[in-house]
This record gives C-alpha cells, sequence and structure tokens, in this order.
C-alpha cells in the first residue's frame, strides 16, 4: 500500500492529499543557484593560485555542504510533509528523522477558515485554519488551492453521517 493509504482504516478512503505549496521551494533554489554561481566563481580566481587543487577541494566540501543544508534539506521537509482529508479525519504528517504526526476528527472540527495574502492568492496557496476542541486554532501553511480545500472539508464536516446533529421530521399545520 501506498502512503497514506497503509494509516487508514478499512472504511475510510483519502478525500484529498497535498504537499505545501511549491514556493516553499523557491528559495532553496535560489541558494542553489548562488552557491553553484560563488563556487564557481571562487574556483576560476582559485586556479592562478599555487595551491589551486587544495582550494578546490576546500571549496567543493563547502559548496556541497551549504548546498545540502539550504537546499536539499527543505525539498526533503517539503516532499514529506503531507496534509491529507480522509472520509474521518484531518491528518497533517511532517519530518524525516523526527516525523510527527497530528490527526483531527471531523468530528470535533467546530469551524474552518481560511486566510490567504496578495502574493499568496496570485500563487494559488494560503493557510487553512481548523478550530476543533482544542484551546486553540490550528493553522496550516502554504496548503495549495487553499479555498478549495476549505470548501472540501466544509462539505466532508457537514456531510458526515456519523454526525450528531439529525433533524426533527415535524409535521405542522401551518400556525406560527
Amino acid at each position: 500500500m501506498a502512503y497514506p493509504d497503509d494509516l487508514l482504516s478499512p472504511s475510510e478512503h483519502v478525500v484529498i492529499h497535498k504537499h505545501p505549496h511549491w514556493k516553499m521551494l523557491l528559495l532553496p533554489v535560489v541558494v542553489f543557484l548562488v552557491v553553484v554561481g560563488a563556487a564557481s566563481a571562487l574556483a576560476a580566481l582559485a586556479s592562478d593560485l599555487s595551491w589551486a587543487s587544495i582550494a578546490w577541494v576546500i571549496i567543493a566540501v563547502v559548496a556541497l555542504a551549504l548546498v545540502a543544508w539550504l537546499t536539499l534539506a527543505p525539498v526533503v521537509r517539503w516532499r514529506t510533509t503531507h496534509f491529507i482529508i480522509t472520509s474521518d479525519r484531518v491528518m497533517y504528517r511532517e519530518g524525516v528523522l523526527k516525523r510527527t504526526g497530528l490527526d483531527i476528527p471531523l468530528t470535533r472540527i467546530n469551524s474552518v477558515r481560511f486566510e490567504h495574502s496578495l502574493l499568496d492568492r496570485v500563487l494559488g496557496c494560503g493557510t487553512l485554519i481548523i478550530e476543533s476542541a482544542s484551546d486553540e486554532p490550528l493553522e496550516f501553511d502554504d496548503i495549495p488551492g487553499v479555498e478549495q480545500v476549505h470548501s472540501l472539508l466544509y462539505r466532508e464536516i457537514n456531510d458526515n453521517p456519523d454526525d450528531d446533529f439529525q433533524p426533527e421530521n415535524r409535521v405542522t399545520d401551518g400556525r406560527a
């Protein structure tokens, strides 16, 4: 079974599964380009030195360490962060070495709202805010298509057959 299907109960199904918005990867890509450009420029400058081969090794080691720390780590973090809405709950998982998870049953959610700035609106992402039985609202940043996710989650909450609210079938005689 693929992730997150192996986390689901037998009657549960995935409604939506998203990673954070790709805007999280913009800074790592810029850092990668700057590090490679700076390392190339330094290597070209070091070629005239008598100890050029040692300088190239030092430049390569520093550049690789910066790329691993400032580019590769954020990409892996992005790839291992999951926002999942199922027929029964909202799941949030993140991390590689230290894995953390959060599950919110749909029946415990009181309200759902979203926020997005002008840049978020242009890029098509935003922050989803879920108020549940917990003390403080939970904020999930950089959710792609946050308005659609908000609407979908709202529909899942209200269409849940396990919901406690059952309207009474009343027959009125027309009097107020």
